[in-house]
C-alpha cells in the first residue's frame, strides 16, 4: 500500500522545515528586546534628555542597565537619538534577515508539495485519470498549491513574531502603568472570541467554492474536448447556459465569503479605534494627577499605535491560515487514490540484467475497472516465451484490459500473473517498463522535437554528464543542494540520458543514422523530410545548417538567373518593382514578421504614411486604387455572389462591392 501524504498542513511544514522554523524564531527572540527598546527611548529622549534640570544626565537600557552622562543636554539629547537610530537600523536588519529566510523556506515547501504531488501523479491507477480530468490535476499542481505556497511563508513564524511585538507593546505599556496596560488588552478579548466565529463559516464556504471551481474546470475541459459536438448539435447555448449556472453558484458563494470577511474586517477597526479613546481619557486624567508624565503618556500611545499593525497581521494570518489549510487538505486527499504505485517500485533500479525471458503464466486472473464493473473473470493460461499470441473480442470483451495486465500497466483485482517464475506485480518499473514493450491505440507524443519523441524510451536514467564549465559547474552543485533539500530528484536533465546499448548502437551518430533506417521502413522519410522544411533552425545552435541554408539560397538565386528558369521566378530587386508581388509588400520589401506592419492595416500605419507623403507616392497610389477598383465594379459588377471569378481574378470579394462603388 503506498504511503499517505500528510494530511495536517502543520504536520507537512515541521516535519519538512523544523530546523529552518527553528533558526529563524532565534532571530524572532531577538527582535523582541530591540522593539522593546525602540517604545522606550522616545520616552527617554522626552523626559531625560529634553525634560532633565541639569548634568548628570541619565538613562536606561531595558531599565536595568542605567548610565550617566556628565555633558551638555545636547550631547546627551545626540547620544539618544543615535542610539535610536542604531535600533531602528538593527531592528529592520534582522526583519530582513527573517524574511529573506521565511520565503526561502516557503519556496522549498512549496516546491517540494508540488514536486510530491506530481510524483503521485505518476503512480496514480490508470483507472484513476478515468474519473479524475486533466485540468483538474493541472489546477491543483498548480493555481491551488500557489496560495499554500504562500502562507507557507509565516505558518509558524508570523504568529510568535507578530504575537511577540504584540506582547512586547503591552508589557511595555504595564511598565508605564497597570491600569493604561488593562485598557490597551481589554477590546482583544472579545476579538479573539468573535473572529474564530465568523472565521468558521468562511473556512467552510471556501471549501465549497473549491468544489465549485472544480466543476468549473471540469465543464471547460469537456467543452473544449467536446467542442464538434456542441457545433454539430447546435449546443452552445445549452453549454452557456450551464456555464452561467455554475457561474452563479460560485458567485454567491463568493459574495457570503467577501461579507463575511469585511464584516470581520469592519469589528476589528470599530475595536481598533475604541482603544484611543480609553488613553486619552484614563492617560489624560492620570497626567494630570501626576501619576504619569507627558513623555510616558507618549510612548505608550505611540506603542498602543504600532500594537495595531501586528494585531491586523495577527488576523490575517488567522484567515489565511484557515483557507491554506482547507485548500491544502482538499488537494491531499485527491492524491492518495487507492491502487497506488509503491514508491520503490518506481525508482529501484534492477540487479543486473533481469531477463523476461521465460513463460507467462495467468492463475484465476480477475480485473475490476473504475466503475466496479468485472472486465476480467478467472483467466488462466500459459504463454511461451517465444509464442505469438492475439487477443480477439468486441469492444466491451475485455481484450484491452488484458493487455494493461500483461505490460504491468493495470494491477489484477485477484489472482496472480508470472513471468520467468517472478510476479508481474511485484517487479519495478525499472524492469517492466524496459524489458515489456507497450504500445496503445492513442501514442504519446510530447512537446519536443521528433529526434525526443523517437529516443523517449530510451531514456531511463543519466548515464553521462554533460560538459560544464567551472561557472555552470557551481551552479549545478548549487541546484542540486536546493533540489536535495525540497525533497526533489538530483538527476540532471541536461545530461545524455540515452541508453544506446539498448538501442543496438554505440553512439548518437550511430542512433542517427539507425533511426534513417526505422523512418524508411515505416515509410515516414518523406513524412519527416517535409517536416523539417516547414520547420525553423536557430542559427546560434545549428551555424552548419544555417550556413548551409545561405549556400543553398545563393545556388538557388543563381539557378533561377539561367535563361531556362529565369521567367519562371522574380526575384525581389531592390531598383524595381516586383509585378508579383502586391504594392505593400513592395514598398516592405519582403512579408511582414508581427504585427507592427500588418498588410491589412498598412495604410493607416503613421510612419508608412509619412514616408509615402515624403516620396510623394500618396496622390499617385490614391489614383491607382480608384483605378483598380472602378475596373473591378465594371467587370464584376453584373456576376451573382459566390462566382468563381471572384476567388480566381476579382481584388475585392462580392459582398465589398456595393461598399467600393459607394466611396468611388
Amino acid at each position: 500500500m503506498a504511503e499517505r501524504m500528510d494530511r495536517s498542513m502543520y504536520r507537512f511544514v515541521l516535519k519538512h522545515s523544523g530546523r529552518q522554523q527553528l533558526y529563524i524564531l532565534i532571530f524572532v527572540a531577538i527582535s523582541w528586546p530591540i522593539g522593546f527598546m525602540l517604545f522606550d527611548v522616545p520616552k527617554q529622549i522626552i523626559n531625560r534628555a529634553l525634560g532633565g534640570e541639569g548634568p548628570p544626565f541619565t538613562a536606561s537600557v531595558l531599565g536595568l542597565f542605567e548610565f550617566s552622562f556628565g555633558g551638555s543636554q545636547v550631547v546627551f539629547l545626540v547620544i539618544l537619538c543615535v542610539f535610536f537610530l542604531f535600533l531602528v537600523f538593527v531592528n529592520n536588519g534582522l526583519k530582513f534577515h527573517i524574511n529573506i529566510s521565511k520565503g526561502r523556506t516557503a519556496e522549498r515547501l512549496l516546491r517540494r508539495l508540488r514536486y510530491a504531488l506530481f510524483s503521485r501523479v505518476l503512480r496514480f491507477p490508470l483507472s484513476h485519470f478515468k474519473r479524475t480530468s486533466q485540468g483538474e490535476i493541472i489546477s491543483m499542481i498548480t493555481a491551488e498549491s500557489e496560495p499554500i505556497g504562500a502562507f507557507f511563508v509565516g505558518s509558524v513564524v508570523d504568529p510568535v513574531f507578530l504575537g511577540g511585538q504584540l506582547i512586547v507593546a503591552i508589557g511595555f505599556i504595564i511598565v508605564q502603568n497597570p491600569l493604561l496596560g488593562v485598557a490597551a488588552a481589554a477590546l482583544y478579548p472579545i476579538q479573539m472570541y468573535v473572529v474564530p466565529r465568523l472565521q468558521k463559516r468562511v473556512s467552510i464556504l471556501s471549501k465549497a467554492r473549491l468544489r465549485e471551481i472544480r466543476r468549473l474546470s471540469d465543464h471547460v475541459g469537456e467543452t473544449v474536448t467536446g467542442i464538434v459536438d456542441i457545433h454539430a448539435n447546435d449546443t452552445s447555448n445549452l453549454e452557456l447556459s450551464r456555464f452561467a449556472d455554475r457561474l452563479a453558484v460560485i458567485f454567491n458563494i463568493r459574495f457570503e465569503i467577501f461579507q463575511r470577511k469585511y464584516m470581520i474586517k469592519a469589528l476589528n477597526n470599530v475595536l481598533d479605534k475604541a482603544a484611543p479613546f480609553l488613553f486619552y481619557l484614563f492617560g489624560g486624567i492620570l497626567v494630570i494627577e501626576g501619576n504619569i508624565t507627558i513623555g510616558a503618556l507618549v510612548a505608550v500611545i505611540g506603542a498602543h499605535k504600532d500594537m495595531s499593525t501586528p494585531w491586523k497581521e495577527l488576523l490575517n494570518w488567522y484567515q489565511q491560515q484557515a483557507d491554506a489549510r482547507v485548500k491544502y487538505e482538499q488537494v491531499v486527499s485527491q492524491f492518495s487514490p487507492d491502487g497506488m504505485l509503491e514508491e520503490e517500485l518506481q525508482h529501484t533500479e534492477p540487479e543486473g540484467d533481469l531477463a523476461l525471458d521465460g513463460e507467462v503464466e495467468l492463475a484465476n486472473v480477475s480485473l475490476v475497472d473504475e466503475d466496479d464493473v468485472r472486465r476480467l473473470a478467472g483467466v488462466t493460461l500459459n504463454l511461451a516465451a517465444s509464442s505469438n499470441v492475439a487477443v480477439v473480442g468486441s469492444g466491451s470483451s475485455g481484450k484491452d484490459y488484458f493487455a494493461l495486465l500483461l505490460a504491468r500497466l493495470a494491477v489484477p483485482t485477484s489472482g496472480s500473473i508470472t513471468v520467468a517464475g517472478k510476479n508481474l506485480v511485484e517487479l519495478p518499473e525499472s524492469v517492466t517498463g524496459r524489458r515489456i514493450a507497450f504500445a496503445g491505440g492513442t501514442p504519446f507524443l510530447q512537446s519536443a522535437s521528433v529526434r525526443d519523441n523517437l529516443v523517449y524510451g530510451l531514456k531511463h536514467r543519466p548515464l553521462r554528464p554533460p560538459d560544464y564549465d567551472e561557472a555552470e559547474s557551481n551552479k549545478r552543485q548549487s541546484d542540486v543542494t536546493e533540489a536535495l533539500r525540497a525533497g526533489n530528484i538530483e538527476h540532471d536533465f541536461s545530461a545524455d540520458w540515452i541508453d544506446y546499448d539498448a538501442a543496438g548502437v554505440d553512439g548518437a551518430d550511430a542512433l542517427f543514422e539507425r533511426m534513417l533506417e526505422i523512418f524508411d521502413a515505416v515509410e515516414l522519410s518523406d513524412d519527416i523530410y517535409e517536416l523539417g522544411l516547414r520547420g525553423t533552425i536557430d542559427p546560434a545552435e545549428r551555424p552548419e545548417i544555417a550556413e548551409a541554408v545561405l549556400k543553398a539560397r545563393t545556388a538557388m538565386a543563381d539557378r533561377l538567373r539561367e535563361r531556362a528558369y529565369s521567367d519562371l521566378v522574380e526575384l525581389f530587386d531592390r531598383s524595381t518593382y516586383n509585378t508579383n508581388a502586391s504594392v505593400a509588400e513592395n514598398l516592405l520589401f519582403g512579408t511582414p514578421v508581427g504585427d507592427t506592419f500588418d498588410i491589412d492595416w498598412l495604410p493607416q500605419h503613421p510612419y508608412v504614411l509619412e514616408t509615402l507623403r515624403q516620396s510623394g507616392l500618396v496622390d499617385d497610389l490614391v489614383t491607382a486604387g480608384r483605378s483598380v477598383a472602378e475596373t473591378m465594379i465594371e467587370i464584376f459588377a453584373d456576376l451573382p455572389p459566390g462566382h468563381e471569378f471572384f476567388e480566381q481574378y476579382s481584388f475585392i470579394s462580392s459582398d465589398d462591392l456595393p461598399e467600393f462603388r459607394m466611396l468611388l
